[in-house]
């Protein structure tokens, strides 16, 4: 019964990282994809005329 208990905590954690796998891209695209996708292009946009460079930029 030892190998039960030392099998149960990493089934667990790969059943939950799949869990999350599916979510997260059951939720990409969808109604809220240009409005999310302004709300980052807007940041970026606020982060350029800051001054802000980006690291490829820099390189």
């Amino acid at each position: 019964m030892d190998y039960v208990s030392a099998l149960v905590p990493p089934v667990v954690m790969a059943a939950f990282f799949i869990g999350v796998v599916r979510v997260i891209v059951k939720t990409q695209g969808g109604a809220a994809k240009a409005k999310e996708d302004a709300a980052v292009d807007a940041a970026i946009a606020r982060a350029e005329a800051a001054g802000g460079t980006s690291a490829a930029a820099d390189a």
